[in-house]
């Protein structure tokens, strides 16, 4: 079955380029669960807007549209300065430092902000990776 929004007649991936999303860091987060029971939606695509506020959370595991992922550590919010579209597997900077990659999305909380879910070799929240207020965040495609 294929991603919502992405018919058989385009491919696995229509997106030829896109810009980055930028952003910095509003809100740094502490805290691990072992059973957060967070959803994948079925996506594999998210557009944000300039002014827009979301969550970035990793998580070890299984990452992918339509998982349960269970290990995740917040790590923060963060406002979109440049906005644009987040894909599947784009990489996450904070401060210049990757942080993970885009493993699926969570409106749990949605329409106050979606979820960001990174698959990360590390499961260590935002306050012990030492994020803090005014990071610049960079989302982008890797090379």
């Amino acid at each position: 079955m294929p991603l919502s929004g992405s018919p058989d007649v385009f491919g696995p991936n229509p997106y030829v380029a896109k810009s980055d999303v930028l952003g910095r860091v509003v809100a740094v987060l502490c805290g691990v669960s072992t059973q957060r029971g967070l959803t994948i939606e079925d996506y594999r695509s998210r557009a944000v807007l300039a002014g827009q506020i979301h969550e970035l959370m990793a998580t070890d595991g299984e990452c992918k549209p339509g998982a349960v992922v269970e290990r995740v550590a917040l790590l923060v919010f963060f406002e979109v300065i440049a906005g644009g579209v987040i894909l599947l597997d784009d990489v996450v900077e904070v401060a210049g430092v990757i942080l993970g990659e885009v493993g699926g999305f969570n409106d749990t909380h949605m329409p106050n902000h979606q979820n960001i879910c990174l698959i990360s070799p590390k499961l260590i929240d935002g306050a012990d990776q030492r994020l803090q207020l005014g990071d610049v965040v960079r989302i982008y495609r890797a090379s």
